[in-house]
């Protein structure tokens, strides 16, 4: 296997600058990631919409092989996210669609991943399906200090049901720098994109306003935003709403950095539908990541992380993340999205 050459330890990557002359320097990484786990949820029947068909008596024979299999692959994937940089892989992973506790517990004790140590911070929210954000994070890079869910109120007649799934905020150390973390999984496209689009302004909007009064404490105050929004990075919700730019060069004070307009703007997506690729999962940060000549942490790249395995390659769908189901049939696959993960750095002193 070829050797990467920006690998010298677990914890240390060589990064040569753009001169010709500059000495190459020491950083520490740090990666952050986000992964749709595509209905991760336990066998047992807790009475709520949907709940019954991930049952093994439901329409999906939802067994516990099924959900160990899941588990399993779930966990192959997120012990490769970002390893090529460090291979303690994510500091930080937000994941959507799980269902309690329960299924967080089976993940992070798997085998796999058990090494790493990771702990997690949930809360049920009211989402009708029961399909929560969650935030896992190593001890080893993070430590929490403070956290809530932010309650998404929704407009009227937007969708059947009154409620969607909360935003998690959590702020704590990384690396002893304070940082603020908001996992999202907003409203779906459910009903069509601009019948359901103020769904997805309201969730937009309620980060919007706690971003700003962090702001109006400290501008340079380092945010990150992530999740699946069921938005692609050029839509209102994320240019208007979180007021997210995909240009570094005029950036405004309070806008928040979106690296992945680009790559959109390429044709690269994180999910499929109907033949065309959209980049719903996306991971945001503030001005304050930006200044590479400072001490603390700043944002280096970004990266969708897929390979072979995690892609269908046969039938209808092939070229589409292999999901765990096509229907009502088991396809034993991992997700129907891609993970997204950015490299932060950090000079060593």
């Amino acid at each position: 296997m070829k050797k990467n050459p920006f690998l010298l330890t677990p914890a240390v990557i060589s990064f040569c600058c753009i001169s010709l002359f500059a000495q190459p320097r020491s950083y520490q990484p740090a990666i952050v990631a986000f992964y749709n786990l595509e209905n991760f949820y336990d066998t047992v029947f807790h009475g709520r919409y949907d709940d019954e068909t991930f049952t093994p008596y439901g329409s999906k024979a939802y067994t516990s092989t099924v959900f160990h299999e899941k588990t399993t692959r779930l966990a192959t994937v997120i012990s490769r996210i970002g390893t090529e940089t460090n291979p303690e892989g994510p500091a930080l992973l937000g994941v959507s669609e799980v269902e309690n506790g329960a299924v967080l517990d089976a993940l992070t004790q798997h085998p796999l991943l058990a090494g790493r140590h990771y702990r997690y911070v949930h809360y049920d929210s009211k989402d009708a399906r029961g399909a929560d954000v969650a935030l896992l994070y190593n001890p080893k890079y993070f430590r929490v200090l403070k956290s809530r869910p932010l309650y998404v109120s929704l407009p009227e007649g937007i969708k059947t049901s009154a409620y969607t799934r909360d935003i998690l905020w959590v702020t704590g150390l990384l690396n002893s720098e304070r940082v603020q973390v908001f996992v999202n999984h907003w409203p779906s496209r459910y009903g069509g994109e601009k019948k359901s689009e103020p769904g997805r302004m309201a969730a937009a909007l309620t980060i919007r306003k706690f971003i700003d009064t962090l702001f109006n404490h400290n501008p340079m105050t380092k945010i990150i935003v992530m999740g699946d929004f069921n938005d692609e990075p050029v839509n209102n919700s994320m240019v208007k709403g979180l007021q997210a730019t995909g240009n570094t060069g005029i950036i405004k004070m309070g806008q928040l950095y979106n690296p992945w307009m680009a790559l959109y703007k390429n044709g690269m997506g994180t999910l499929a539908y109907q033949d065309a690729w959209s980049l719903f999962d996306q991971i945001l940060v503030s001005e304050g990541f930006l200044d590479k000549d400072q001490s603390g942490f700043f944002f280096y790249k970004n990266a969708v992380f897929k390979n072979d395995a995690l892609i269908e390659n046969t039938g209808p769908y092939k070229g589409y993340p292999l999901r765990s189901y096509a229907g009502e049939l088991y396809r034993g696959g991992y997700s129907d999205h891609f993970p997204v993960y950015i490299v932060l750095l950090k000079k060593r002193p």
